[in-house]
C-alpha cells in the first residue's frame, strides 16, 4: 500500500510514529510534512497529502494535527476526497466499509502512539463494502459535482 501521510507541527511525533510503524510493515510512505516543531499551517500539509490521493500517487492519506477537526475541514474540500476524524479503532473500520473514506485524519493531542496505530491498522486494513453503502457514497459525490 502506498499512503501519504502529513502533519502541522502539533501531529508531527505522531505523525513520525506511524511512518515508522507503516514502513516496519513494509508499507511504502510519502512523508509530506512537517519536519520540525516550529509552528506552520496545517492546510499547506493537507494540500500535498490529498493533491497525492487524487492524482493516484498515494492509496490513501493520513493527516495528523492537533485536533484533527481542521485537516478533516480541510481535506473535505477536495474533490474526490472522503476524510474521516477518526478516535476509535472501531470508526476506522466503519469509515472504511460504510463510507469508503480515503483519508484518515488523526489527533495528535487526543491520540495515543498505540491506537493510533490500531486505528491505522484498522483503516488501511478494512474494505469498503459497496450495496447500500456505495449508493450513499454515490450521492456524496453527486452533491460535490452540484456545487
Amino acid at each position: 500500500m502506498i499512503i501519504s501521510i502529513g502533519s502541522d507541527h502539533a501531529g508531527r511525533l505522531l505523525k513520525n510514529a506511524i511512518i515508522k510503524y507503516l514502513t516496519s510493515n513494509g508499507h511504502i510512505v510519502y512523508d509530506c510534512g512537517t519536519y520540525t516543531d516550529q509552528s506552520v499551517d496545517y492546510p499547506d500539509y493537507c494540500v500535498k497529502v490529498c493533491q497525492k490521493v487524487i492524482s493516484g500517487e498515494a492509496n490513501m492519506g493520513i493527516l495528523v494535527c492537533y485536533t484533527g477537526i481542521g485537516m478533516s475541514m480541510a481535506a473535505n474540500k477536495f474533490k474526490g476526497i472522503r476524510a474521516a476524524l477518526v478516535s476509535l479503532p472501531e470508526d476506522a473500520v466503519l469509515t472504511r466499509e460504510h463510507n469508503n473514506a480515503n483519508v484518515l485524519c488523526l489527533s495528535g493531542k487526543n491520540t495515543s502512539e498505540l491506537v493510533g496505530k490500531e486505528i491505522v491498522e484498522k483503516f488501511i486494513n478494512t474494505s469498503f463494502l459497496g450495496g447500500r453503502h456505495e449508493r450513499r457514497v454515490n450521492k456524496i459525490g453527486s452533491i460535490e459535482n452540484e456545487q
